[in-house]
Formats: structure tokens, C-alpha cells, sequence
């Protein structure tokens, strides 16, 4: 069901030391950075990120989070969107391919009614 979720950081540098100790004895490393969020996981898939609450659209911290759910296939992000949509949300991200995060990662993203970045993402080749 969760993909993966965010948090927002007042002290970025200071979370980035926290997480890579307390995260690395429970065998998670950083698995990528984009701007200013790293993400956390095995395998190469990251599952838990921070971000710089101070940098973008990130709201300040614990002010937002972000949780992405799972899809199997295009057709059902598409669904999620034009739901979400329909039933008020505002978009963020219209439905399309992320090839900074990995070729296949295709998304939407939308706010739902307490200001949360929500998303539908689906792994596909």
C-alpha cells in the first residue's frame, strides 16, 4: 500500500547525521539525493525521505508530509488523479513520467483536504 513517505526538516544537515546513524544500524542507507531531500532504503529503493523544510515548497517542517501509494500500471495513477481531482483535491503534479527519480517511476501528485502531499506511483519499465 505505502510506497514511501517524507518528512520536512528544520535542520537538514543535522536530520541527514541523525538518520544516516539511526537508520544505519537498522541496516538502511541513503539510496538518493534530489535537491534537497534524500531518501532511505535498501536495494536501491528509497522508502523514507527528509527534506530542507526551508528549501522549496516544502512548508516548514511537520507542517506537510508526503505518502505516495502504490499502483499496479499508469491506468490506475491516471484513476487516482482524476479522482482526487473530481473530488476536489488540488493538483500539484499531473500524471507523468519522473526519469530524475528512475526511468520508470510514473506519478501524480495531489493536496488533499489537510494540505498533504499525496501520490499515486506506479514502477513500470
Amino acid at each position: 500500500m505505502i510506497d514511501h513517505f517524507g518528512i520536512n526538516c528544520a535542520d537538514y544537515a543535522e536530520s541527514m547525521r541523525f538518520y544516516d546513524t539511526v537508520l544505519g544500524v537498522l541496516g538502511y542507507t541513503r539510496q538518493m539525493d534530489v535537491g534537497r531531500a534524500t531518501g532511505y532504503g535498501r536495494d536501491g529503493k528509497p522508502e523514507f525521505w527528509i527534506a530542507d523544510a526551508s528549501f522549496g515548497d516544502a512548508n516548514g517542517p511537520n507542517r506537510e508530509i508526503h505518502v505516495a501509494f502504490s499502483a499496479t500500471g499508469i491506468a490506475e495513477v491516471r484513476a487516482f488523479y482524476d479522482a482526487a481531482v473530481g473530488a476536489g483535491a488540488e493538483s500539484l503534479h499531473a500524471p507523468r513520467r519522473w526519469p530524475e527519480y528512475h526511468p520508470g517511476y510514473y506519478g501524480a501528485f495531489v493536496r488533499d483536504p489537510d494540505g498533504n502531499n499525496v501520490e499515486a506511483v506506479f514502477h513500470g519499465a
